[in-house]
């Protein structure tokens, strides 16, 4: 090859090798994490989810942690449970903030992030009568040496609108919600709704495709779906809502906690006089639509966001 075609060619190699190290290899280098002030998230959540009227409970049962809780969770028991970051890039979601959560969150090597849950303990109902457990200790001090913060909506998020636990499950189901019911510490967290299934037998099977395991069926009532109205209350509230249920003459209810024991036998036994079929798929299972559509929430204001799966309690059913 003559030197001047030597010099054309490898001018053009050279061009086009720049080109290339500037589009791929300089601009990975230089594309930034999205990050968000500690502060400024938090004041989001406030904004769009908590009201005055709303109030909760769980700082009080959580002695054997209280060191590692924030001063503002523990006079109110809403947003902020541990106060370890000041910037977040990224947001994990989760019902509860169980050891396989939160190990889960701490193998992805992450820091500077927030776990944000539901409930600031972990249900498990084979443990009556203290079905609630507290954090792991020493997975909390990781989470603080990580600078990965943990924020609760409990009352918040199960209150009626676009991301409640309720609201969130009757679309997973293809219920339409038409109005809210069921006060709850300043929310409103059942929805009564349409369906266009017809009986609670093809009803238990669209739950079950919803969820991804067996569902439960009391069969108190007739299989017809009246006019197509049900009621559905995502987590509990069995023995606090199945009254008002009765009262709207609605006869299908779908939740999440419905096993039959010491503590909902009457709830079960007015079910039966009332002729109300209920439909149970779990805690976890059925609360988990609402921290999945947080996911959206957070990437909305900018924040990449993953929801974290936990373990189903059969024995919830």
């Amino acid at each position: 090859m003559e030197p001047r075609h030597f010099t054309r060619h490898y001018s053009a190699f050279r061009n086009w090798w720049w080109k290339y190290v500037n589009k791929f290899v300089f601009k990975k280098q230089h594309r930034t994490t999205p990050k968000m002030k500690s502060i400024k998230l938090y004041q989001h959540l406030e904004k769009d989810f908590v009201t005055p009227e709303m109030s909760d409970e769980w700082a009080e049962y959580m002695a054997s942690i209280g060191d590692f809780l924030s001063e503002n969770f523990k006079k109110r028991s809403i947003g902020l449970v541990c106060d370890f970051a000041t910037e977040i890039n990224k947001v994990y979601t989760a019902v509860f903030p169980s050891k396989e959560v939160m190990q889960i969150i701490l193998d992805d090597e992450i820091q500077d992030a927030m776990l944000f849950v539901h409930h600031p303990s972990i249900w498990d109902i084979r443990k009556a009568p203290e079905v609630f457990q507290q954090m792991d200790r020493d997975l909390l001090q990781q989470f603080k040496n990580r600078r990965i913060s943990i924020y609760n909506l409990h009352v918040p998020l199960d209150n009626f609108g676009e991301y409640s636990t309720s609201v969130t499950l009757a679309r997973a189901l293809g219920i339409k919600p038409e109005k809210s019911f069921a006060p709850y510490f300043g929310s409103m967290c059942g929805v009564f709704g349409k369906t266009d299934v017809a009986t609670a037998q093809d009803l238990r099977k669209k739950f079950q495709k919803a969820v991804g395991h067996e569902v439960s069926l009391y069969n108190y009532g007739d299989n017809e779906i009246e006019e197509g109205i049900v009621a559905v209350v995502a987590g509990g509230g069995l023995n606090e809502t199945i009254e008002e249920i009765a009262q709207n003459n609605v006869q299908t209810f779908i939740t999440g906690i419905s096993a039959k024991n010491d503590h909902s036998k009457k709830a079960h036994e007015f079910a039966e006089k009332h002729r109300i079929n209920i439909l149970g798929g779990t805690h976890y299972s059925t609360e988990k639509f609402a921290c999945m559509a947080m996911c959206k929430y957070f990437k909305k204001i900018g924040l990449p966001s993953d929801f974290t799966e936990d373990k189903t309690v059969m024995e919830d059913m």
